[in-house]
């Protein structure tokens, strides 16, 4: 054990000491939240340089009503009420005489779009009034992205208002009196109520906040995928650095194989549970300071630290285990992509599990081991109560995996840490792992 220290102490040492470190320390929390900052920036900041559209009309009916909300919106919509300042674009709408080759009028519009001389052209057609499965009622906006074209929304909610409100005529009835035939409720998304635990008190149920929601799983979910990827990952170019420079070769002359794996894991241990000390830290203290303690999670701190060190000893072993395998950067770069498929996968299904933390996928994915430490922290960071016995039998799954994993990366790392030339092949780390 005291082997195992004192590499672990050098591991450890080396590590922090360096000024890649201190880097990783600050682009980290920027990577995390450099995303968010810009959907608050971008959303906060409206393009003001007016846009250019071009309508056809089959129906006739919806040229005047648009545009008269036009004149409106560019005369008083677009301008901050308070300052004056024009703080949305202007539209300018071109209405255009349905052609005979309706087709070449869309291919010319198109080429009008794709040089900015439009922003896009809208097509409305002639039954929307009554529409049917038969009819030709549609409302067609083409644009290079119309997909995330919010202005799309615009001309939908003017063309609908007008025709539900010749809808009303035609049955004649008083508009005033059908008005609230148009309205309709939001619905609030609202937590549970509940009751205190120290007073016993009832507490009313608070209006459910879809950043938080969101928000707090995915800070947990990315600093557990940048801590393994900062002290497990590297650990197979280490290995394999140290294993072709002979470096190995000396430091085997007075400790064992699962001695050396074991300090170089436990290094990697001491560095993410450091930085991730910090990082806590530092984000409670933040979020205290900025009235939004609500958003400190600290009944899954435990949880998270416990998971992620046992995530990074079975992601860690077994790049060790594969570095040892590796005799060149060629075998290195081959390998890494199989030993980081446990830390990668999650992140492609972590908005469904965000989404539905109580589904059947949420539920499946985090009781199986390789992936139980991401999915279950996603789960457990969301507002969703997760029933307690399924944290405690994921934890056992993963203690008894991540031993598998020691058991497995110390048999790989000891037969293979001396050998010279021998590919990392499937047959020969099957060999190594279960015949050596």
């Amino acid at each position: 054990m005291d082997k195992i220290l004192t590499l672990f102490k050098r591991e450890y040492r080396a590590a922090v000491r360096t000024k890649s470190f201190l880097i990783s320390l600050i682009l980290v929390p920027i990577m995390m939240g450099g995303g968010f900052l810009a959907v608050i920036i971008m959303e906060n900041k409206q393009e003001t340089e007016d846009k250019n559209f071009a309508v056809i009309d089959h129906s006739g009916m919806m040229v005047e009503p648009l545009k008269n909300a036009l004149e409106i919106r560019n005369e008083k919509d677009i301008y901050d009420p308070e300052t004056g300042e024009k703080a949305m674009s202007a539209f300018h709408v071109e209405f255009l005489e349905p052609a005979a080759d309706i087709m070449e009028q869309q291919r010319t519009l198109s080429e009008r779009v794709k040089s900015t001389e439009l922003h896009a052209f809208i097509e409305i057609g002639p039954d929307i009034l009554h529409p049917s499965e038969e009819s030709e009622s549609y409302l067609r906006y083409y644009s290079e992205h119309s997909f995330g074209d919010d202005i799309r929304y615009w001309f939908r909610n003017i063309i609908n208002d007008q025709l539900r409100i010749l809808r009303v005529s035609e049955l004649n009835l008083d508009a005033e009196q059908t008005a609230d035939l148009f309205r309709y409720l939001n619905v609030e998304g609202m937590g549970l109520v509940t009751v205190d635990k120290k007073t016993g008190e009832q507490q009313a149920a608070e209006e459910s906040n879809e950043l938080q929601s969101f928000l707090v799983p995915y800070v947990i979910t990315i600093l557990m995928f940048m801590l393994v990827m900062m002290s497990a990952i590297p650990l197979l170019v280490a290995v394999m650095e140290e294993k072709t420079e002979k470096i190995a070769e000396v430091l085997l002359g007075t400790i064992t194989p699962f001695q050396f794996m074991m300090g170089k894991v436990m290094g990697g241990i001491g560095v993410s549970l450091t930085t991730a000390a910090i990082y806590v830290t530092a984000g409670i203290f933040t979020l205290n300071r900025l009235g939004y303690e609500s958003l400190i999670p600290y009944e899954i701190l435990p949880w998270f630290f416990i998971y992620t060190t046992l995530f990074i000893i079975m992601v860690g072993s077994g790049m060790a285990a594969l570095g040892a395998t590796a005799n060149d950067n060629k075998d290195a770069q081959s390998l890494t992509f199989p030993g980081i498929i446990p830390v990668i996968l999650p992140m492609f299904i972590m908005v469904p599990i965000i989404q539905d933390p109580s589904g059947t996928l949420a539920t499946t994915m985090s009781l199986i081991p390789p992936f139980t430490p991401t999915i279950m922290m996603i789960r457990l960071a969301t507002e969703v109560t997760v029933p307690t016995w399924q944290p405690i039998v994921g934890l056992m799954g993963v203690i008894l995996f991540t031993i598998f994993s020691v058991w497995i990366g110390a048999r790989v790392f000891r037969a293979a840490i001396l050998l010279q030339g021998q590919k990392p092949t499937i047959a020969n780390l099957f060999k190594y792992a279960f015949k050596s």
